[in-house]
């Protein structure tokens, strides 16, 4: 069984660098029994960290990770999301609820915003206030953040509670170092990174099956790699494959070079400007 390394979070609490993703799942009656299996098998393999939302299926992948979990709740790490539309005090307290009731389960360990919307912050903190009050919520955070979305919440009432911040990170969007990572870091606060090998797209590129090659690794395990040498980055990669579930947790145990790094920087040069925060 894999030991995967923690990061602290600004409340002091430890979260996994290594999860489970569950986007897109839910969305077919036929994959759903493989979905499950392969939540079960990165649960096998060590993974405790499960990332899903209220939105992934309309509500069903929360099923499924209940399925998967199911009865090993106990030391898992559970991160859900609340809908912009549904987060008005009132609105994210039930959306929580139905969350609860479908991941059977009667806490979250980490709540999220899942992007910004018309709402004001200020209200959708105070919900997330009340819910960690309620043992209902263990934290929160906030999902699709840019740097001028993370200032305005910073000055707020509580806003320095914020968990983490997840965004779309990879080799190909690189964006957020430029300004919003060394923000994040600045107020000790680790980044999710999801999609992390861009939906697959990522895999046959050249310099990611070179690196591959000199480590007898592959490219989803470099690209993996490529994030996890940062220890305030979590990636929560999705897998439906048992196979690709335990390829990717094997990318915790490749460690890449300076020639590595200066390959991948070659092909994917990090940011020379700021850029609007990439959005799937």
């Amino acid at each position: 069984m894999t030991i995967i390394p923690r990061v602290t979070l600004p409340s002091g609490a430890a979260m996994p660098v290594y999860g489970l993703g569950t986007w897109r799942m839910g969305e077919s009656v036929r994959r759903r029994a493989d979905e499950v299996a392969a939540l079960r098998h990165g649960l096998d393999l060590g993974v405790t960290l499960i990332d899903t939302a209220e939105m992934y299926g309309d509500g069903e992948a929360e099923t499924i990770v209940a399925d998967a979990v199911e009865p090993r709740r106990d030391g898992l790490f559970i991160v859900g999301k609340v809908l912009p539309n549904n987060a008005s005090r009132r609105g994210t307290i039930t959306a929580c609820e139905r969350s609860l009731k479908r991941l059977k389960t009667d806490h979250i360990d980490l709540y999220l915003l899942h992007w910004r919307g018309a709402v004001p912050l200020a209200e959708t903190l105070e919900a997330f206030a009340a819910l960690v009050k309620a043992g209902k919520i263990g934290g929160w955070g906030v999902s699709n953040f840019d740097i001028d979305d993370m200032q305005d919440l910073a000055a707020l009432t509580g806003g320095s509670d914020c968990a983490t911040n997840q965004v779309l990170y990879n080799l190909t969007r690189r964006g957020i170092e430029f300004d919003l990572m060394p923000w994040c870091r600045q107020h000790k606060m680790p980044i999710m990174a999801y999609s992390p090998i861009e939906q697959g797209r990522l895999l046959g590129h050249a310099a990611l099956r070179e690196v591959a090659q000199r480590h007898q690794a592959t490219p989803a395990q470099v690209a993996l790699a490529w994030l996890l040498r940062q220890d305030d980055v979590v990636v929560i990669p999705k897998a439906t494959a048992l196979a690709h579930v335990a390829e990717n947790l094997a990318a915790l145990d490749l460690h890449l070079n300076g020639e590595d790094l200066a390959t991948l920087d070659q092909a994917f040069p990090p940011p020379r400007k700021a850029t609007p925060l990439a959005i799937l």
